[in-house]
């Protein structure tokens, strides 16, 4: 029996995380009360029991002890049943963003503001959040790629490697992405603003990839890159990493900053071994 704890911050993508092992086959069980997991494992553990996939949500709540719940998880391990932990988390800017849009009480800020609730429920949250085996970081993850996500790990049973890849691309007369982990400046290629043609155009337009890549710097450029990267996220997951956001900026964000993130997400996809998204911040910038 595969049996999966999905657990993390209020408005990090659980509940959407479990209706998508619901679709995949999973028998899901949510909101159950922490004094019965014991009983539910011995239940769905019991030799003619038919279920054989099961995720079971577990959620901080004002009227639990949720170290009750780590408890029971710790002797379940000991008494011999496996689980994996699969935590939802996002950052606190958005998971604010998404309660305002929500207009949803925090379970743990009845009596005070949603950023109090947030800031106790992470420090619950932190024990079981190291234990987890798949972390989830949701701030600007597509529906569609946490499905893929999920899909590899719990469907097709592929290898994950508990990081996201988040690829920008930006421009520098706009200010650097505050989130990016690691910078890359490619204002040393020529610069396709120059150009009459590809003036209004951007890196999603084949003449300006065209053109910036036709400069051999920027293929070396891209093979030393993803060369470096190659050795740094094992390194990076180590040491506990979740995601890691890699700006790639030019002038305006518009040509070769474009054109360099497309050419490494396509390179990453290739590899295939690191969840990967792309976005780029400044292209419709006027």
């Amino acid at each position: 029996m595969r049996f999966v704890i999905i657990t993390g911050m209020s408005g990090g993508g659980k509940r959407t995380a479990m209706k998508m092992l619901e679709d995949a086959g999973y028998y899901c069980v949510d909101n159950l009360p922490v004094p019965l997991i014991d009983k539910f494992v011995e239940l769905i553990a019991t030799p003619n029991c038919e279920i054989s996939k099961v995720a079971l949500g577990l959620d901080v709540r004002a009227d639990q002890n949720f170290e009750e719940a780590e408890i029971i998880l710790d002797r379940m391990k000991k008494n011999g049943y496996s689980y994996e932990i699969l935590f939802m988390d996002a950052s606190e800017k958005v998971l604010m963003k998404r309660y305002k849009e929500s207009r949803r009480m925090h379970p743990l800020s009845m009596e005070g503001s949603v950023e109090e609730g947030i800031r106790k429920e992470r420090a619950i949250l932190e024990k079981i959040k190291k234990k987890a085996d798949y972390v989830f970081d949701t701030s600007d993850l597509l529906t569609r790629v946490l499905k893929e996500e999920l899909d590899k790990i719990f469907v097709l049973n592929e290898e994950y490697s508990n990081i996201m890849i988040r690829i920008v691309s930006f421009g520098f007369k706009h200010g650097m992405p505050a989130d990016a982990d690691l910078v890359y400046d490619v204002r040393f290629l020529p610069n396709p603003f120059y150009i009459d043609e590809l003036k209004n155009l951007t890196g999603n337009n084949k003449p300006v990839q065209d053109y910036v890549m036709s400069f051999p710097e920027s293929e070396e450029f891209l093979t030393r890159l993803f060369d470096m990267l190659l050795f740094l996220i094992p390194n990076y997951v180590k040491e506990g990493k979740h995601q890691l956001v890699i700006g790639i900026g030019c002038t305006g964000g518009k040509h070769r900053s474009v054109t360099l993130a497309n050419e490494l997400f396509a390179r990453f996809k290739e590899n295939g071994k690191y969840g990967v998204t792309i976005s780029h911040r400044d292209e419709k910038i006027v």
